[in-house]
């Protein structure tokens, strides 16, 4: 295998200029030795990001380019795509602001489709004003799933657990309709796959989520669990996956029963979330398994109370960078090890004599 350092690419787009977005990645660039790592191009305009980071006295020297291909390494590249002055107004909720943080996601997720980047980074979003006649999407990951080859899942990542949802923002009210066997099936085996190879676990052990109190207390609560979880649970586990539950969701994480497993699949958003943050918010990365590319964000939001201030924590993000880094990393290693074995074999049989 070719083990040269690669530059990778690294695509970030930049968020809510007007919350804590920008201060998130100045900070985590402002280390030169995050450049050593990958190229960041962020998607934007060099003006408003150099207001930004003379307002919170960042240190970082950004880049100002016009095409992806004057991207340079060992700079933080700022690709203008937009020419007209931008008010930046930290803490306020500005639907115009709303406009260029997904212009920033769309051309940089066009730029991931087209392998003009390696990864995706994306900086936090305010999901009220980024709704318009153009976009019409509750968050990042359903716009990736639609642009993207796969099956899009929110995969929240920390040191200590991986949780997956099988459903993510939908209201309450329609989760227990959107919970079929085919979806536990297809976000299981989504699951899985992710797990061996973007984690590099050969066997991978998941932890189902029940769906009511009790996890339904045999039908006393609900009939979810008896009628389409645990019937598709013992189907995949009779396939080779090793998926187990459903649990009851409100002792799990409480007696550190997560601790058995690879990962979590939690049926709805809080289910997920809130151990989650409870557990390791900060530190934490949402990763989109599930994709044909890379893309990862901080598991926190705008955080408007705190922006412009420099009190923002870049952690999260940097764990963000870092993880992509890593799943490509994978992904690439894997390609070539698949590959290995036959080019070896057939070197070998070249090389004897019959």
């Amino acid at each position: 295998m070719n083990h040269q350092e690669e530059n990778i690419k690294l695509g970030i787009s930049i968020g809510d200029m007007n919350g804590i977005g920008s201060e998130v990645i100045l900070k985590t660039f402002e280390d030169n030795r995050m450049l050593e790592l990958c190229t960041p191009v962020i998607f934007a305009n060099s003006k408003p990001f150099s207001f930004i980071k003379k307002i919170l006295g960042n240190n970082a020297v950004i880049h100002g380019i016009d095409k992806l291909d004057q991207a340079v390494k060992g700079k933080i590249n700022v690709l203008n795509l937009w020419k007209e002055t931008v008010n930046v107004n930290f803490g306020t909720n500005d639907s115009t602001i709303g406009k260029y943080a997904i212009k920033s996601f769309t051309e940089a997720t066009a730029a991931l489709k087209e392998g003009l980047i390696d990864i995706l980074v994306t900086a936090p979003i305010n999901k009220y004003n980024i709704q318009d006649e153009d976009f019409k999407h509750p968050g990042h990951t359903d716009y990736l799933n639609q642009e993207l080859e796969g099956d899009a899942m929110m995969l929240m990542i920390s040191d200590q657990l991986r949780i997956g949802l099988l459903t993510d923002h939908i209201p309450i009210k329609d989760v227990s309709k959107e919970i079929t066997a085919d979806l536990i099936i297809r976000k299981v085996k989504t699951l899985n796959k992710s797990l061996k190879e973007d984690f590099n676990i050969l066997k991978p052990r998941i932890a189902l989520l029940g769906l009511n109190p009790h996890s339904g207390d045999n039908g006393v609560i609900g009939h979810e669990e008896i009628k389409i979880m645990s019937p598709t649970i013992k189907k995949l586990f009779a396939e080779g996956i090793l998926v187990t539950g459903p649990f009851s969701a409100d002792s799990f994480f409480g007696s550190n029963q997560y601790e058995n497993f690879d990962a979590v699949l939690a049926c709805y958003h809080d289910q997920g979330l809130t151990p989650f943050k409870t557990l390791s918010f900060g530190s934490g990365v949402n990763y989109t398994a599930g994709l044909n590319k890379i893309r990862t964000s901080p598991d926190h939001g705008t955080a408007y109370e705190i922006a412009g201030k420099g009190l923002a924590d870049p952690t999260s993000f940097r764990e963000a960078v870092y993880l992509a880094i890593d799943v490509y990393n994978n992904r690439k290693n894997n390609a070539e090890l698949i590959n290995e074995p036959l080019v070896s074999r057939q070197k070998e049989f070249t090389s004897k004599k019959y």
